[in-house]
């Protein structure tokens, strides 16, 4: 059993009013709250030691190139890669599907097929199609059900000789679908496919075992996971990693340099660079710390009793229809719902006014609104430091809301 209140009070954010009303934050599937342990991670670094890494041998140089090599040791851990090297920090989930995407291009020739699942975010289509672009290969899509998952036997059809590369994200961001990622990579791997998973929804609510995956690369986003913006890491399996050529030129990526020729440093400063985040990596390694201070196991079986809760409480409203599968066993902590007659933006508006963040509209995943054939959605996204209150709430606002507007 967690206790919810002492995490609570340890979230800032969460004591203050919106609007004169006590703060009910749903929207974590756009980006987490930040405990203090975190926060003060970033002020001693710049209060402390800050300087930049790797180049200097003085003192503070050293003290931050520790601390931030310390993170990236954290995070391998964390996702159990078999080498520190294949961590590499990036500024998030963007930026290293953007890297990969550029490292494919030397890669795939004309008439190469790669294959995304109809459920992706924005940041896990739109690089590939410019990819397809450069290149001449050929985009195939995973169609979806009107329960929000995957139609696996048509993944099996598209499947073949000209595979070369598989996308698909961990968890749906709009929906809250938990994919088969294990099936996936495996028949991907039969054909000689490399297999790309977007884990940024994923992350703040399990623990993924990039080994046991046998992925070839696994991206996500500090943010999502009580750490800060703008840092995030790729996975890559040490091959891969060297396969690719570098994504940026730049100070710290060089073995040597003349005017004549460049020489490439080893992973995994390779890809990394220019200045870094040096204090969001090091504070990304904290918010690891401290989520696995409290078990993912622990949030897991926490977040489901709110997904079961508040889909109970939801479904009491007249004219709702939630989107995604019907069986929550396949569903992250994301409710994802409309009111017949009623445009989500109204809704969201109206209970900001009560102090409660949720987002509305496509969650940048429009082919997914095309395919219900609706505008966007509210979605309700929780943490483990929400609370089953916090929901009753949310779910009579949403009433008084669409009396309001009904």
């Amino acid at each position: 059993m967690l206790d919810i209140q002492k995490i609570r009070a340890q979230f800032p954010i969460l004591s203050q009013q919106v609007n004169g009303k006590p703060l009910v934050y749903f929207d974590n599937g756009a980006t987490s709250q930040k405990p203090q342990i975190v926060i003060d991670a970033i002020v001693n670094y710049y209060s402390r030691y800050n300087a930049n890494i790797h180049r200097g041998v003085h003192t503070l140089s050293q003290l931050a190139t520790d601390a931030y090599e310390q993170a990236r040791l954290k995070i391998q851990k964390h996702f159990n890669a078999r080498k520190s090297y294949e961590i590499i920090f990036t500024s998030g989930t963007t930026e290293s599907i953007n890297l990969v995407a550029n490292g494919f291009e030397s890669i795939l020739q004309k008439g190469d097929e790669i294959i995304v699942s109809a459920l992706e975010h924005h940041s896990n289509i739109v690089p590939w199609q410019m990819l397809c672009e450069k290149t001449g290969a050929i985009l195939k899509v995973i169609p979806m059900s009107l329960d929000g998952e995957l139609i696996m036997s048509e993944y099996d059809k598209l499947l073949s000789s000209k595979t070369k590369l598989v996308f698909c994200n961990h968890i749906s961001n709009a929906l809250g679908t938990i994919n088969p990622i294990e099936e996936i990579i495996e028949k991907a791997h039969e054909v000689g496919a490399a297999v790309l998973i977007d884990g940024a929804q994923a992350c703040p609510h399990l623990k993924p075992d990039v080994q046991a995956l046998d992925v070839d690369f696994y991206v996500t986003s500090a943010h999502k996971m009580c750490g800060p913006t703008g840092v995030g890491m790729l996975y890559g399996k040490e091959k891969w990693l060297r396969k690719l050529p570098p994504y940026k030129g730049g100070g710290e990526m060089i073995a040597t340099v003349t005017f004549e020729k460049t020489t490439y440093a080893d992973l995994p400063h390779k890809f990394e660079a220019g200045t870094p985040n040096i204090c969001g990596g090091i504070a990304f390694g904290t918010a690891i710390d401290y989520m696995n201070s409290i078990g993912f196991d622990e949030i897991a079986n926490y977040e489901h009793e709110l997904l079961v809760y508040g889909t109970e409480r939801l479904k009491e409203i007249e004219g709702v229809t939630i989107y995604g599968p019907t069986d929550l066993s396949k569903k992250a902590s994301v409710i994802s719902f409309n009111i017949e007659g009623i445009h989500p933006y109204d809704i969201g508006t109206i209970i900001d006014k009560l102090g409660i963040a949720v987002r509305t509209g496509h969650h940048c995943a429009q082919p997914i609104m095309d395919f219900y054939k609706i505008p966007g959605t509210i979605r309700a996204s929780f943490a483990f430091y929400n609370t089953k209150e916090e929901i009753d709430i949310f779910v009579e606002a949403v009433k008084k809301a669409k009396m309001m507007l009904s």
